[in-house]
Formats: C-alpha cells, structure tokens, sequence
C-alpha cells in the first residue's frame, strides 16, 4: 500500500479529540512575560477575541456539519467543533483573570461581541440566501483559522519566550492551544472546498479577514496596555508601532513577516494547509503538556486547578 507523500492531507489527518483543560492563573501578573507588558498584552488579545470567536466558530460549522456528505470530514467537523469549544472556554478563563487584574476589556469586548453575533451572525436569512451566508462565513473561518495555525505553529517554536521566564500557566496554555490548532488546520479548508472551493471566494474571505484581524490585534494592544493599571503613568502605556517590531526581532511575539508570508502561501490555487506546519511537533507537544496529561489523568496532576 502507497504510504501519503509528506504535506498530503492523508499524511496528516488524526482523530481529534478534546481534551478537559484547565488552568489556574490565580498568580497570574500582567506582565506574565517578566518585565515585557507590550509583548504579554499583544499576546493577550487572544483573551478578547477568541472566547466570542470560537463560539462563533462552533455555531456556523455546527450549522454545516449537516450538509456534509462525507463521514470522514463529517468526523474530522465534529472533532474541530469540540476543540474551539473548549479554546473558547480556556481563553475565557483568562480573560476574566485579565478583569479581575484591573485591566477593564468591557468596551472593547462588547465590541468583538458585536462582530461576531450581529455582523457574522444568521441575519434571520432562510433558503438559498441562508445556505449561501453559511458558506461565506464558513470561508472567513478557513482564513482565520490559517493565521491560527501560523500562530499555533510559531508559539510551538517560541524558544523565546522560555528564555524569557514566560509564566509556564500561560505558555503551557498558549502551547496547547497553537498544537490543537496545528492539529486541526485542515478542517475548515476541506470543509469549505467541500461545500463550494471557489478559489475568488476564498481569496474574497482572506481579503476581508486579514485587514479585520489586523485591525482589531492593533486596537486590543492599544487597549490592554491603555488600560493596564500597573502600566499608568508609564510610557508603557503607550503601545508603539517600535515597540511590536523590536519584541518581534527579539522573538517574543510573531514578526511581520510570518502574517505577509502567511497571506502570499494562501493566494496560490493549490494551497492546502497540510503543506503549512508539523503534525508530528503539536503531537510531541500534546503528550508533554501538563495541562493535557492532567486532563488524560483526570486533573490529578499539577496543572489542575479552577476550570478556565
């Protein structure tokens, strides 16, 4: 039997499962990067997007699950449906620590809630127009979820941030949640090549999901370390565009670089994301992480704590 070259989908494709994370952030500082505030809080806008996003996420591939006619996609939709939900819930947890901390996300949150139930929402749309809606959404989600899957990839690498002192609560989440990612990078473009594929539509999505992610990072940076109050009366609290290209050459947050050539990899006709990252490393990770061997062993081991 033919074994699947290395960046077919075939090659990559695994059962996935979610796991029962949790995380205590009970010790949690701001600066969870020791001493670098702009370089943790451009991470944490993480915390603001994903917990409305990724129910977002749920919901619309929840409304196409029926429409698939193939069981093993069909599966691989479930799978991806179980892991957000439980990245939407992680990511909460740490975002109510960010609230808890002093740092008030009301206004910016509200609107990132807005986005994703109002703007991406059902619209009330029945028939051909419904299905078609569902579709284009399904689209903006193949986009995002490549620049997750860069990203998943990237934090997996982040040696950095080890060097750095890192709080390992936070690193061992943002590990767990980039391999997941890593893992289930294909679904959403095979979902969306099953359900339409249109290479303009799928340029279309990127075209309007680039511009809007980049937007809403720079604005929840600016945000958080405006808000920070350990940051008040510092010129810290002032997020610069030299102080995201000076952490990014320092290797403590994803440079420039990585999102353009993000994009150009997904202009090509035949791009599929099984060409883009390592099943193998989010994997290793996995088995290592102390949050999913906790999980496996039922929150026995040191990284249980409050449910996040």
């Amino acid at each position: 039997m033919n074994r699947p070259a290395a960046g077919d989908p075939a090659a990559d494709r695994i059962a996935l499962q979610a796991r029962d994370v949790r995380f205590d952030f009970a010790e949690l500082r701001t600066d969870w990067i020791p001493g670098e505030p702009f370089a943790s809080h451009l991470i944490d806008v993480l915390h603001l997007l994903l917990p409305e996003g990724e129910r977002w996420f749920v919901e619309v591939f929840s409304r196409a699950l029926p429409m698939v006619r193939d069981e093993a996609l069909a599966e691989d939709v479930r799978g991806f449906i179980g892991q957000e939900a439980v990245h939407a819930t992680s990511h909460q947890g740490a975002l109510d620590h960010l609230v808890e901390a002093g740092v008030d996300v009301t206004r910016f949150v509200e609107q990132v809630e807005w986005i994703f139930k109002e703007l991406l929402g059902d619209r009330g749309l029945t028939g051909d127009a419904a299905r078609e809606w569902l579709v284009e959404r399904v689209g903006l989600i193949a986009a995002i979820e490549h620049f997750t899957a860069v990203l998943g990839s990237w934090i997996l690498d982040s040696a950095a941030l080890d060097a750095a002192g890192a709080d390992p609560h936070m690193l061992d989440m943002l590990r767990w949640h980039g391999a997941e990612e890593v893992e289930h990078r294909n679904v959403a473009h095979d979902l969306y090549t099953h359900l339409d594929g249109r290479w303009l539509r799928r340029i279309r999505a990127m075209a309007v999901a680039g511009p809007a992610l980049a937007k809403l990072w720079v604005d929840g940076t600016r945000h958080l370390c405006a808000r920070d109050p350990h940051l008040r009366g510092t010129p810290q609290r002032r997020a610069r565009l030299r102080d995201y290209l000076r952490d990014s050459r320092r290797g403590l947050v994803p440079g420039p670089w990585l999102f353009t050539r993000a994009v150009l990899t997904y202009l090509s006709p035949r791009f599929h994301p099984a060409a883009h990252g390592d099943t193998d490393a989010a994997v290793a990770y996995l088995a290592v992480s102390p949050a999913a061997r906790a999980a496996e062993a039922g929150h026995a081991g040191p990284a249980g704590g409050s449910a996040a």
